[in-house]
């Protein structure tokens, strides 16, 4: 059986490179230097585009093989942990400006992600929604969106939705998709 961060990690993996259109979109937007949390980073895209603009970043991922150029980076900390266990947030209680989780799902982990956001902080999401499995990986429900969820995820609680949309995409490749920018007001 495939885990979330396996089937979406395999669904772009030819498009790891270059930073999310979505993502780039508010990464003006947190504080200067402030902190960010990269959940499921891969092969550290994010992180990559964070650190370079002078932020403290948490990369967070299960296999961190990807990240060896980041080693030493004193604005960087990469932290190796599978998030698909019974195991608590390895972050628990820990804020931050920006909370960046792309091409993954988890459901049980939305909660401590939202937590996650600190005052006046963002949360940017984009993975995978239903009608995805029309054009490849992932295909299993259990890794996509269902219509709306991430406005459901984040009513009530205390986030502003700055941006959101759901639908088909035809760039990095043919896919359907669901995105949300929301500020902790």
């Amino acid at each position: 059986m495939n885990t979330g961060q396996e089937e979406n990690a395999r669904a772009f993996a030819p498009h790891t490179g270059s930073a999310s259109p979505w993502v780039r979109r508010f990464a003006d937007l947190p504080a200067p230097g402030g902190r960010i949390l990269d959940v499921a980073c891969g092969n550290g895209r994010h992180t990559r585009l964070f650190a370079e603009a002078g932020h403290d970043v948490t990369a967070l991922d299960r296999d961190i093989s990807g990240l060896g150029d980041l080693a030493g980076l004193a604005n960087v900390t990469v932290i190796e942990a599978d998030l698909e266990t019974d195991a608590p947030f390895p972050l628990a209680g820990e804020t931050f400006d920006a909370v960046v989780v792309t091409n993954y799902l988890w459901r049980p982990l939305l909660p401590d992600l939202i937590d996650a956001v600190a005052p006046g902080g963002l949360l940017i999401y984009e993975t995978f929604a239903r009608g995805n499995e029309k054009f490849g990986r992932p295909r299993n429900p259990d890794h996509l969106l269902k219509p709306g969820e991430l406005l459901e995820a984040v009513r009530g609680a205390g986030l502003e939705v700055k941006a959101y949309e759901h639908g088909e995409i035809a760039k990095p490749q043919p896919a359907v998709v669901q995105r949300i920018a929301a500020k902790r007001v």
